[in-house]
Formats: C-alpha cells, structure tokens, sequence
C-alpha cells in the first residue's frame, strides 16, 4: 500500500480561488473511497490518498483531468509518492505512532 500527497493546480482560472476544483475532486475521490479502492484525507493545501500504487495512479490522472473539464487549458499537479513495501501501514497508524512517541 502506498500514499500519496496530491496538489492539483488549475493555472489560469479567473479568480484565486480553486474551492470549487477541489470540491469536484474530492467528489471523485468519494467515489473511489465508496468502491472500497482508497482511502483519503484533504488538507489545507493538499490531499493524500493511500491505496494500491496502480490505482493510486489512475486516481491522480482522474484527479488531474478535472479543471481541464471546467475549461481550465493548463494544470500543474504536483505528486508526491510514499511506498513502503516492508509492511503495511495506513496513514492513520503512522500519525498514531508519533502520537504514541509525544506521549512518551
């Protein structure tokens, strides 16, 4: 299992604001989430989704593709990969154990 921190950035638009592209995307990513697929957590200036690397893929370009479908003729996502492959840990678990390390 992988994560991925996702930043989709429509270039371009008319006004600052890209509230309404990340809404479209969270949107889809409800559907992959709802097709037991991943797993993903918005954040203030990102989204990480975890799940299995070639479907973590196909999720970026769905994601990817959403401002061009609002008329948006450029986009820049930027992708950061995380894919430990020793054992499997899901994004809640990671922060649980720095948690656990705080707490001494």
């Amino acid at each position: 299992m992988a994560i991925v921190d996702v930043t989709v950035i429509p270039i371009g638009t008319e006004s600052p604001s890209v509230s309404s592209y990340v809404a479209d995307i969270q949107k889809i990513l409800v559907k992959y989430k709802e097709q037991g697929k991943i797993d993903f957590q918005l954040t203030p200036m990102n989204t990480l989704i975890e799940g299995d690397l070639p479907v973590l893929f196909e999720v970026i370009e769905a994601i990817h593709e959403v401002p061009f479908s609002a008329g948006v003729k450029r986009v820049a996502t930027n992708i950061r990969i995380d894919d430990r492959r020793d054992i499997k840990r899901r994004m809640r678990e990671k922060v649980d154990r720095v948690n656990q390390l705080l707490e001494g």
